[in-house]
């Protein structure tokens, strides 16, 4: 099973597929999407879309995995730009035929790194460790993406996976 998972941002929308066969996870590819800065949102989107898409061609994942969206009083604006982001990434998947999961961020962390809380340096540690990466160098949107493909391979299996042992 090929599973992309996808940290959609404005500024930096990240990704991550993964492979997971079995008990083990291969990492297929990871990095950023960064539309231009100061250009007019629809060009941004429109960017951010036709780079989603090509991913989503480029790794025929069987399943896309995005984070629910919530946000605190304080940062609306914010949820509302990642929500444009969000909703660019939902399309380029039914576009592509691929369906959805979703997960709320505490889930996430709770699967990779077996608590809820986790901060980001340990959620990128557990990545690390359950894809085999050593000092992989990645952008926190990417590790985030990753976990989230991880989280989704763990939670399908039923917590049978391994991490890699390096």
């Amino acid at each position: 099973m090929i599973i992309l998972g996808i940290d959609p941002g404005l500024n930096v929308t990240g990704y991550g597929a993964i492979a997971a066969a079995g008990r083990r996870l291969q990492l297929l590819a990871a990095g950023d999407v960064r539309p231009p800065r100061g250009k007019p949102i629809a060009e941004r989107l429109g960017y951010l879309h036709a780079a989603l898409s090509e991913l989503i061609q480029r790794q025929r994942p069987d399943t896309i995995v995005l984070e629910m969206v919530f946000t605190h009083q304080d940062y609306v604006s914010t949820a509302a730009l990642m929500a444009h982001a969000r909703g660019v990434a939902c399309l380029a998947a039914q576009q592509q035929g691929v369906p959805l999961a979703e997960y709320p961020t505490a889930r996430v962390k709770k699967a990779i790194a077996g608590r809820g809380g986790a901060g980001k340096e340990q959620v990128a540690r557990m990545v690390a460790q359950w894809i085999g990466a050593r000092d992989a160098g990645w952008s926190h949107d990417a590790t985030d993406a990753l976990a989230l493909a991880i989280a989704h391979a763990h939670m399908q299996g039923q917590g049978r996976l391994a991490a890699v042992r390096g």
